[in-house]
């Protein structure tokens, strides 16, 4: 009996999970297509096939259902693993050298863009028209970056040694501004830079600030 409850009860945590990727999935199509502000709840819950009490149990409000797809599409999946955990950022942690460390961190700032950057770009436009959910989410994920430069500043640290004068804090806020949406889309968007030449670039800018 016991091992009979053990399986229907794994089958409805695997349900429940499907549901939920089918929802985020619905809700960033609509998200990109339409906007923030143009998309509705009901309008997530009916492209996912659910009612609308699905999607506020399994997820959450509307603005709570926006970050989460940033979330999920920043991480390539929904798996409870931080980034800091991933193979990508073990790799920065890993390297053999400052340089070698930045250069697989540019790698990092590309598989990101490409992955959020769409979503970012909604959020940015239609947020400086005024719309306050989209305010906080835009100053969430920019602590959210700060943070998580201040730590791959720190790691450098830790292990290369910063060049004298320049504090963790202050390196991270050069890798904070340097990799920030607004420079990705003025360089790589605008004026048509290939990611390689964004990358190195970067590598060498954060290199001669941090290192040089």
């Amino acid at each position: 009996m016991a091992e009979t409850r053990r399986y229907d009860s794994a089958l409805r945590l695997a349900k429940t999970r499907r549901t939920r990727i089918r929802i985020l999935d619905a809700a960033r199509e609509l998200f990109l297509a339409g906007g923030y502000v143009g998309t509705t709840l009901d309008a997530i819950a009916a492209h996912a096939e659910v009612s609308q009490q699905t999607v506020y149990n399994l997820v959450g409000s509307k603005a709570t259902v926006f970050k989460t797809v940033y979330d999920v599409t920043l991480a390539g999946d929904d798996e409870p693993i931080p980034l800091s955990g991933r193979p990508e950022f073990e790799r920065v942690l890993d390297a053999p050298s400052a340089r070698a460390s930045l250069v697989a961190y540019a790698r990092i700032c590309e598989l990101l863009w490409t992955r959020v950057g769409p979503l970012v770009r909604v959020a940015t436009a239609q947020a400086a028209a005024g719309d306050p959910d989209l305010r906080a989410f835009v100053e969430t994920i920019e602590t959210e970056r700060a943070i998580g430069s201040h730590n791959i500043v720190r790691a450098l640290d830790d292990r290369f040694g910063l060049r004298p004068g320049v504090t963790v804090d202050e390196g991270a806020d050069i890798v904070w501004t340097l990799t920030g949406p607004d420079v990705v889309e003025r360089l790589v968007e605008r004026r048509g830079w290939s990611w390689v030449r964004y990358q190195e670039w970067l590598v060498e800018t954060i290199h001669h600030g941090l290192f040089t």
